[in-house]
């Protein structure tokens, strides 16, 4: 029974290069394999379109395209794509192989999660898809299954782009949704058309999904859940799920809501927003109105407002200065407190006089209102100059506190820029800083080893011994072609391996060549080699094989020997020469060529076949000979022998010949011999 479907792939080689495996996935529209990149010797993961995808030209150009667009993608959680390309009936797209599972196992084994460890997965996907949504890619189709989990807990998102292809290709033709429904934004369902906010919508469903271990809508149809995501909100998951503090329904209400102008902006913006949740949880919050408020459709959060609602305190953090309250533990005398008090309408206690040493404390009699209008402005006025030079005092102290907070401590940045790194790390430390190198990155004007930039910048207020952190050139960004100089390779190799060092194939010139096969490449043009620096995104342009060049055969006959040799060695052939005895043709020209027409290739053998003229043979001597004696040497010579007759003569003795002794004859030419 023969083999078909998914199993008639396995141990086959996609273009002669990728060797398909065994099937590690199969979805709606693709299946996964293992497979090994035999040229590159790596493990792959290979998506094959399911038949009816892949056999139109329109959907297989605009695969082309958003393979590309994956490609450029180059993050740490999103998966690499590598190659895309169509053998036969079968369209591909060569991706990152990732071990481990998919968040749809891991919702297997743990939904519902608790709030802090969907929120950990769930900012790893928000990564990457900020990094998508930066390079203008939006993905159309997240859901668990696309999400990737390694062996050390690492999270890749996979299929950037291909949700875009297929449906395409099915509008195109009349076909109807494919994609996961329980995932997708309202807008794609009606076909309003698709932009960050729909990944945003994804993310909230699967955070959803992730807190309750239930999808967001179900029904007995996707037709039905379709309807749901349009006309109905996905409810609290603490409404299946007691417990979950009412900041977390309300991200999910946020990035779930169905008009998109009141969901999250692009996944920068969601992430911001589970940052903020996740410090809340690790601060033991059960509520937070103010991010709760914050949070919810129409909230404050977006992309120019990060919002923190979660106090300071309540994650271990000090307060800073800007965020204090004031303070009330500045030491006052008990004098000036009493006329603090009273400047709020609290009667002034009684002035006493003198107190009678021999009466018990606290006894004192009471004073008159004479006295004590005589003593209160006295008093007032002792107060009141305390208490202006207390506002003084510590009007002073907050000055210089001020100065000392934002300027006093403070030194300003050295200049390490345009410093190589090992001379600006001894600067640095120099003056009592902390020297770090970020990261390097490519400059066209900056000499590679040389500092680009520091955070703090030259010249910012910086704290002694804090750490300056560096970012130093890598030199200009140039790539190489392959070693090899793509001699010999197809041209779909040939563009994988330019792609690959971040080139592109440019024009395919044709010429002959005697060493490289039909249709293969045979280099690159304009002189570049292996050695030439090229930038990102140059055009390659290369040279392509017509295969040998045929080479007409002029036909030589007739002709001197000596012309034919040269002018068939110059052409391109190989001569070789035979030479024959010929009464016909003069010695030294050509009796026959082989072949004598039509066409051959370079090094191909020509043979000429030369005249040597007639065959000549020299006349022996038989005078004196007996006549039988001088017959044998004339026959064995190659002449004819004859003897006229001569009655009575017999077996004479030769007396004379013609031709003579030593006369170059014709071989048969006859030789007279006569006894007198």
């Amino acid at each position: 029974m023969p083999v078909t479907g998914d199993e008639a792939l396995v141990g086959r080689v996609l273009n002669d290069r990728y060797l398909i495996g065994e099937r590690i996935a199969r979805g709606g529209m693709a299946s996964v394999f293992r497979a090994m990149d035999e040229r590159l010797d790596r493990e792959v993961a290979i998506k094959v379109m399911h038949h009816g995808l892949g056999d139109d030209e329109q959907f297989t150009e605009r695969f082309v395209r958003e393979a590309k667009s994956a490609a450029k993608l180059n993050h740490r959680n999103v998966v690499s794509v590598f190659d895309q390309g169509t053998d036969g009936e079968v369209t591909y797209l060569v991706m990152e192989y990732v071990p481990g599972r998919t968040l749809r196992d891991l919702m297997r084994d743990e939904a519902p999660m608790p709030a802090y460890r969907a929120l950990e997965l769930l900012e790893q996907v928000l990564v990457a898809l900020s990094a998508a949504h930066a390079a203008k890619i939006i993905h159309r189709d997240v859901k668990p299954e696309n999400v990737l989990i390694t062996p050390d807990g690492d999270v890749k998102v996979a299929d950037f782009g291909l949700a875009r292809a297929v449906s395409a290709a099915t509008t195109a033709t009349g076909g109807t949704l494919i994609g996961t429904v329980s995932y997708l934004a309202p807008e794609i369902v009606t076909n309003d058309g698709a932009d960050a906010r729909s990944d945003v919508y994804a993310c909230g469903a699967m955070l959803y999904e992730m807190l309750t271990g239930v999808k967001p809508h179900s029904a007995e149809s996707p037709i039905q859940v379709a309807y749901k995501h349009v006309h109905e909100d996905i409810g609290p998951p603490s409404e299946v799920q007691p417990g979950i503090p009412p900041y977390v329904d309300a991200l999910v209400a946020r990035a779930t809501v169905r008009d998109r102008d009141q969901r999250s902006t692009d996944a920068r913006v969601m992430l911001q927003q589970v940052r903020s949740v996740q410090r809340a949880l690790a601060a033991g919050l059960d509520d937070d109105p103010e991010l709760v408020a914050d949070l919810a459709p129409g909230g404050r959060i977006d992309e120019d407002s990060p919002t923190v609602a979660v106090p300071r305190s309540a994650l271990g953090l000090a307060a800073p200065a800007s965020m204090s309250t004031p303070t009330e533990a500045v030491s006052t005398s008990e004098r000036t407190m009493q006329w603090s008090n009273a400047t709020t309408g609290a009667p002034p206690p009684p002035p006493r006089g003198p107190r009678d040493p021999a009466r018990p404390l606290g006894l004192d009699p009471p004073i008159s209102r004479e006295q004590y209008a005589q003593a209160a402005p006295r008093r007032h006025s002792r107060r009141g100059r305390n208490l202006l030079i207390l506002v003084l005092v510590l009007a002073v102290l907050a000055a210089l506190g001020t100065w000392y907070v934002t300027d006093l401590r403070y030194t300003d940045t050295p200049v390490l820029t345009g410093s190589a790194a090992t001379t600006a790390a001894k600067n640095a430390e120099a003056e009592g800083f902390e020297f770090t190198i970020a990261r390097r990155a490519f400059s066209e004007d900056v000499t590679s080893g040389v500092v680009i930039s520091t955070d703090p910048e030259p010249g910012a207020k910086i704290l002694p011994g804090s750490t300056i952190k560096a970012v130093v050139s890598k030199g200009p960004e140039r790539y190489y072609i392959p070693k090899n100089n793509l001699k010999n390779s197809t041209i779909k190799g040939a563009a994988a391996a330019l792609a690959e060092q971040n080139l592109e194939l440019g024009d395919q010139e044709e010429q002959y060549s005697e060493t490289i096969k039909k249709g293969r490449v045979i280099g690159p043009k304009d002189n570049i080699t292996s050695a030439t620096p090229l930038r990102k995104g140059d055009r390659v342009d290369v040279l392509v094989s017509l295969g040998r060049q045929p080479i007409t055969v002029e036909d030589y006959t007739g002709r001197p020997a000596a012309e034919a040799t040269t002018a068939l060695r110059e052409a391109g052939f190989e001569v070789t020469t035979a030479k024959e005895f010929s009464d016909d043709v003069d010695k030294g020209t050509v009796i026959s060529q082989d072949p004598r027409d039509g066409t051959r290739f370079r090094n191909d053998r020509i043979t000429l076949t030369v005249s040597k003229g007639p065959d000549l043979v020299t006349v022996p001597n038989v005078r004196g000979k007996k006549k039988s004696e001088a017959r044998r040497i004339i026959r064995e010579a190659g002449l004819e022998f004859f003897a006229p007759y001569i009655p009575g003569s017999g077996n004479f003795i030769v007396r004379r010949q013609s031709p003579s002794a030593g006369d170059e004859v014709r071989r048969g030419t006859r030789i007279i011999v006569f006894p007198l």
